[in-house]
């Protein structure tokens, strides 16, 4: 194996230049030709899908289980600050820390770590943030049968083994029209606002509460009502932004809503389901004995999408995400590299 140091040397440069990319979802065509390029010149054979890039090691023998390496390329929209204002220590900006930290620390990973007794793939995926179908779920089908995956996302190097689910409803409240100075119509943002309460109260809609994942979470993020001030309105439209534990499936989530509550339903997807590994897995033991503390995780990535199971763990932290200066600091990255060498060296699953 090459010098660790310069292992996360070349990281770090690495991830200098991605920084100065934008790579907003769906547009991240510059930066997968940037990965694309530098894979090559590892000496790597990358394969490319749309904005996707994945490789497999000349090792890989079908008949041995398979390790996913996976951390994806996009960012959210936001301004990209190219520079680094605190020396060769940190970096400021968009993608920096998600997830442009764990793209190239498990890059080179990848690279460096020796033969095992599992084959390596790594994967590079677009339009995570967006939960795009151009992303993970195209790339499913184009892999070698996966074993487990461990996702790059920032958790401070601490291993997730649970994560919340997401869905996203379009709700409709129904009303009567009337002028707003006599007793006439049937308000709908009254409507809606019964409905909203509700919601509020989560625990008495789901009120199976995860050790992981903690309770069903119901947030309403947008309301719009009215076309003018004296007209009681017929119709308030909200959205209601769904996080569910591995207790319930998002389908039954829709269905006990629809049940509860007044407002028409409109799920926008289904899809993004609850993940979790099992937590006797070897590589979730092998986690617990480097003394790292399993948690689950209120933020969704990659593994809703994944058929298989799935671990999330690299550096940064989550808080830091989507921030208008968010950054990544280099003993990060130095550290999550040598944790990942350690975690993968000798593991056996």
């Amino acid at each position: 194996m090459t010098d660790i140091h310069d292992i996360q040397e070349r990281a770090w440069q690495l991830l200098r230049r991605l920084c100065a990319i934008p790579r907003v979802s769906r547009d991240e065509a510059a930066a997968a030709n940037l990965l694309e390029c530098y894979m090559r010149q590892m000496g790597l054979r990358p394969q490319r899908h749309m904005h996707n890039l994945w490789a497999v090691r000349d090792d890989h023998d079908a008949a041995r289980p398979t390790l996913l390496l996976c951390a994806h390329i996009d960012t959210v929209r936001g301004e990209v600050t190219p520079e680094v204002p605190d020396g060769d220590d940190r970096i400021t900006a968009r993608g920096s820390n998600d997830d442009g930290a764990s793209l190239v620390s498990l890059l080179h990973v990848f690279a460096a770590l020796p033969p095992q007794t599992y084959n390596l793939v790594f994967l590079a995926t677009a339009e995570e943030e967006v939960g795009g179908r151009g992303g993970i779920e195209a790339m499913v089908p184009l892999l070698p049968p996966i074993s487990v995956a461990l996702v790059g996302e920032p958790t401070s190097m601490q291993p997730a083994i649970a994560e919340k689910g997401l869905v996203v409803i379009d709700a409709v409240a129904h009303g009567v029209a009337g002028h707003a100075a006599r007793e006439e119509g049937d308000n709908a943002i009254y409507r809606a606002m019964r409905d909203i309460d509700r919601l509020q109260q989560p625990g008495t809609l789901f009120p199976k509460t995860s050790p992981l994942l903690g309770a069903v979470k119901t947030s309403v993020t947008i309301i719009n009502a009215g076309t003018q001030h004296n007209v009681v309105p017929d119709r308030c439209s909200f959205t209601i932004d769904v996080r569910t534990n591995e207790l319930y499936s998002n389908e039954e989530a829709v269905a006990i809503l629809r049940s509860s509550l007044e407002s028409e339903l409109t799920p926008r997807s289904t899809r993004l389901g609850s993940s979790r590994i099992d937590p006797r897995h070897p590589l979730v033991r092998r986690c617990m004995e480097m003394g790292l503390t399993p948690f689950g995780s209120p933020t969704l990535s990659d593994q809703s999408l994944m058929p298989f199971p799935s671990m999330k763990m690299g550096p940064g932290e989550s808080s830091r995400s989507h921030t208008a200066h968010e950054f990544i600091l280099r003993s990060e990255v130095d550290d999550a590299i040598a944790r990942y060498l350690r975690l993968l060296d000798g593991l056996r699953i």
